[in-house]
């Protein structure tokens, strides 16, 4: 492999086609099933798809085979196969869908208004992960531009992980003949501590969550005559939040819903720490004055990667503050984000969070939790020693510095899901939302040269993985200890 001529290869096509593809891709305001309940009738996630499609069919890769895949009642799904020599078969994974507009965007930028602003490319869904297909197929045309040879390949694009990918096992089982048992899986929706060099990401949270609404009156009453009278729907959210989170540290009380964090993991988190710093939090758009939870660096990663964290994402039954009158609200609601530790069972967990709500509800009071989504994490097996090899070269190659492991906070339900069909896969987990990208926020953006390096470092590992595969070493061995359990003897 001629390193210098891959980042030549990727960079030009980044620049005359990935970037220009990208930019029409952020004008579609194609948000996730759960954030559109008429996206099938507007028909924003089928204009992602043909721009997607239509690009990848006008590359130049011989014997590729591409379908847009429709299981009737589902959202759509990009498969690809790629030929290669020999019997083994790479999977890359990426998914299409967007996260809705929310506010705070600066005046200038939008969610569907592509700006491109010196190395960065502003506007839903670039970074997070309309790229991805881009960087696949840019990874395996630089080998083949080389004719440098790799193994099957088979890339799935995904329109529903933003609402859980709750269509996806239907396509993996759908498709299973075709996909064939992958001895690599390389997804690209992760993030990287940094802009300077390749990040592996070793972990990812579950989340459960839905909707928990108090409701105490019929209609609203003048405050006046009913305060002191009928207890307040907000205070008695309050009450009942407690049950779950101490107020006062953020701390998830109920034990059942903590595991235990593998040594190793503590290790990662502490290295990680000494690399980043106070970029750790600093990286956040924090209020003046405002501090992160603890000053130990390690300890919030941890926080971030392994310990469940509650999230108030939603509020109805309170109205705006200009219109907000003297009145005893009839109601209080709110959408909970719970993240889960990667090896929770999180369906048992939803299950338990429920019960813990809506149990003897405080004053007779109508409390009811309606359960939207329950996604297990994932814990990465350990890296082949070809891997590990592969990536530590891929970084310093394209990056310059080695590597660095972390486990990330978000969730990617495919890898759960992969992780028990292909309990033999290696997994390369990486991706370009570094500090200040903003995935799901207001100024998200894609960082361009990290998806260039990134393509390239991706292109490096598969060619790899093929000289692993002639000398009989691409597939691990499953794991069978605590690092990979799924907590299937507690409440989750």
């Amino acid at each position: 492999m001629d390193p210098r001529a891959i980042s030549s290869f990727v960079g030009d096509l980044w620049d005359s086609q990935i970037v220009p593809q990208l930019v029409e891709y952020i004008r579609i305001p194609n948000k996730s099933p759960m954030f559109d309940a008429k996206w099938a009738e507007h028909g924003y996630m089928d204009q992602a798809v043909d721009l997607m499609q239509r690009w990848a069919r006008a590359q130049p890769i011989p014997g590729m085979q591409l379908e847009v895949v429709r299981l009737e009642g589902r959202t759509p799904l990009i498969f690809i196969e790629i030929p290669g020599t020999g019997d083994d078969c790479v999977l890359l994974y990426g998914h299409l869908d967007k996260q809705p507009e929310m506010t705070g965007w600066a005046e200038h930028l939008g969610p569907w208004k592509p700006v491109i602003e010196g190395d960065k490319l502003f506007g839903r869904g670039g970074a997070d992960d309309g790229y991805a297909i881009f960087g696949s197929l840019a990874a395996i045309l630089a080998l083949q531009a080389q004719k440098i040879p790799h193994a099957r390949c088979v890339v799935m694009i995904e329109a529903c992980e933003e609402s859980g990918s709750y269509d996806l096992p239907y396509y993996v089982d759908h498709l299973a003949s075709r996909i064939g048992k992958p001895s690599l899986i390389v997804c690209l929706d992760s993030g990287c501590g940094n802009y300077e060099q390749m990040w592996l990401t070793t972990s990812l949270r579950g989340m459960t969550g839905g909707n928990l609404t108090v409701t105490v009156l019929d209609e609203g009453v003048h405050s006046g005559d009913a305060s002191g009278v009928v207890a307040s729907s907000f205070r008695i959210l309050r009450q009942v939040l407690s049950r779950l989170e101490d107020e006062n540290t953020g701390h998830i009380k109920p034990e059942s819903l903590h595991m235990e964090i593998p040594p190793q993991r503590r290790e990662q988190a502490k290295r990680s720490a000494d690399v980043l710093g106070d970029a750790i939090y600093s990286k956040f758009p924090l209020h003046q004055g405002m501090q992160p939870v603890s000053t130990d660096l390690s300890e919030l990663v941890l926080n971030r990667t392994w310990r469940p964290a509650l999230s108030i994402t939603g509020v109805s039954g309170l109205p705006s503050l200009d219109s907000a009158g003297n009145v005893l609200r009839p109601f209080s609601a709110v959408k909970l984000s719970l993240r889960l530790p990667p090896t929770a069972n999180a369906p048992k967990c939803g299950e338990f969070l429920k019960q813990l709500l809506e149990a003897d509800p405080p004053y007779g009071a109508s409390v009811q939790f309606a359960l939207e989504k329950a996604g297990s994490g994932w814990d990465a097996p350990a890296l082949a020693p070809w891997l590990e090899k592969s990536v530590d070269e891929a970084s310093r190659t394209f990056f310059g510095p080695p590597p660095a492991y972390m486990g990330e906070g978000g969730s990617i339900p495919f890898m759960g899901m992969l992780g028990e069909k292909f309990p033999g896969a290696q997994f390369l987990i990486t991706g370009v939302l570094g500090p200040h990208s903003n995935a799901h926020g207001p100024n998200e953006f894609l960082h361009i040269p990290t998806g260039k390096r990134v393509s390239a470092c991706v292109a490096k590992v598969v060619a790899d993985h093929y000289q692993a595969g002639l000398a009989g070493l691409t597939r691990g061995v499953a794991a069978t200890d605590a690092h990979t359990h799924k907590g299937e003897d507690g409440c989750c």
